[in-house]
């Protein structure tokens, strides 16, 4: 009889120091960051543009007849060929035969065109009340790697292929929504920073006045807030590759911001800071020429987050279906609560010395979202999560598919992918994932629009109960 032979120890048994040591190197410096940090730009670069054209631009594939049918619009391939027949002045697509390819911007004029002349019972325009702003969705949660960016970016895909015009601010110094779109931020300059201090800038001036009728010194302007005074959001709102989704980029410096903020607010105490975006994005006009706007935050509850929080009518809370991400996420709303009452207090205690009524923040929905859901593994989890977190809770889990992790080797969305690269079956679940988290999202957001418009017919004595599109 063989004896059985001995298991192989675990490799952290039997270790030889003097081995160890001489496989550390030399001590590292602070140069030698640097040069880390050389090299990762170096690559970031290379592989950011996997996904673009020879040219080095970023561009949007065009569609299939299939796809235009099948996800894009109500229309049955037959009767989309003969209204292409019968209107030749419309774009009639490249290729031959049954299948023919459309960029957006052509698609964009079919659904126009179909708008008005197709049947009045099918919806060829997303539904969009006139006289309301865009409704501003923020997605946030302090723990990375929840699927913030990639949910965004999704989010706002979406919203641009059903018609909806869309702008995408990336309030993440580390720009990972900036590179998905493509875009180009070459300083701070070209972030929401000096829209901020922009908003600053117009809080000291009137401060200043104050003083001045007071006989008390000014409070100093530098070159930053005298340079901010100068851009409006139309200087740093950018074109993406997508012909209906613009993109104010972020990108490292941003992250100055956090410490430039609470110097701000030390020297005009009366600033709200957490006001500074929005008022910077409504001053100049911004909410009225799109309908959807999407805020995709850093992995902390910092100044940045938090006006992008307060600026927000909607909230989107991912996570994954794991313990430490649903304590984190607990947790996350515990600082939301501790921060924004805490504001509430400050600001009202103020408001009451000066007679005025008491104001209190306020989101027309929260939800959390589970994200990189495995069915096999998570389910019990998830189901869990969802009891704990109820009415917060959306019904759709967000599984990670085959399609989502080769998208995201090209730094592309699932809808940029090219299904013709997959499968049919692959293609179509991997999309199906992300269409029913849309779904949901667009159901919260023309039921926002919706009872806006109730209450704004309410005020104006109107009829309240017709349904407007652009």
């Amino acid at each position: 009889m063989n004896r059985p032979t001995d298991p192989t120890p675990p490799p952290y048994f039997n270790l030889d120091p003097e081995r160890a040591a001489g496989n550390l190197g030399d001590p590292v410096d602070t140069a030698r960051f640097a040069k880390a940090a050389a090299f990762a730009a170096r690559g970031r670069e290379d592989l950011a543009k996997r996904g673009h054209a020879p040219d080095g631009r970023k561009r949007l594939r065009k569609f299939s007849t299939w796809e235009i049918c099948r996800y894009l619009l109500p229309i049955a391939p037959a009767h989309f060929r003969r209204v292409l027949r019968q209107n030749p002045e419309l774009p009639q697509g490249e290729g031959s035969g049954g299948t023919k390819w459309f960029t957006l911007e052509e698609i964009m004029v079919l659904r126009q065109h179909l708008a008005h002349e197709g049947l009045s019972s099918k919806e060829y325009l997303p539904y969009r009340p006139e006289g309301l702003p865009a409704k501003i969705t923020a997605v946030a949660n302090f723990k990375g790697g929840v699927g913030k960016t990639s949910t965004a970016a999704h989010l706002a895909m979406s919203a641009a292929l059903d018609g909806y015009r869309v702008l995408v601010i990336d309030l993440d110094s580390q720009g990972s929504m900036t590179s998905i779109m493509g875009g180009s931020v070459p300083d701070e300059w070209s972030t929401v920073f000096p829209l901020i201090a922009k908003d600053y800038a117009s809080h000291l001036s009137e401060e200043n006045r104050v003083r001045e009728a007071k006989g008390v010194q000014p409070l100093p302007f530098d070159e930053t807030l005298i340079e901010a005074q100068k851009t409006t959001a139309s200087d740093v709102i950018q074109k993406t590759h997508w012909p209906n989704i613009d993109l104010i980029g972020a990108q490292l410096n941003l992250y100055w911001s956090e410490f430039q903020i609470p110097v701000w607010r030390m020297q005009a105490r009366a600033w709200p800071l957490w006001d500074g975006l929005t008022n910077a994005l409504e001053n100049d006009g911004v909410f009225d020429n799109y309908d959807v706007v999407i805020l995709d935050t850093p992995p902390a509850l910092g100044y940045l987050t938090i006006n992008a929080l307060a600026a927000a009518d909607i909230l989107l809370v991912p996570l994954g279906a794991s313990f430490l991400e649903f304590d984190s996420t607990g947790r996350f709303f515990d600082m939301l609560y501790s921060t924004f009452a805490s504001i509430e207090t400050g600001e009202n205690a103020a408001r009451r010395a000066a007679g005025l009524p008491e104001s209190m923040f306020e989101w027309d929905v929260v939800r959390t979202l589970i994200t990189r859901f495995d069915a096999n593994q998570q389910g019990d989890l998830a189901n869990a999560i969802q009891a704990y977190f109820g009415d917060f809770m959306n019904n759709t889990r967000q599984e990670f598919t085959a399609l989502v992790g080769q998208a995201g080797e090209q730094v592309n969305g699932i809808y940029e992918a090219d299904y013709r690269d997959f499968n049919r079956e692959t293609y179509a679940r991997g999309r199906e994932a992300f269409d029913r988290t849309y779904a949901e999202f667009k159901e919260i957001l023309i039921g926002c629009w919706w009872r806006d418009k109730q209450l704004m017919d309410a005020e104006q004595g109107g009829d309240n109960g017709t349904k407007e599109t652009r």
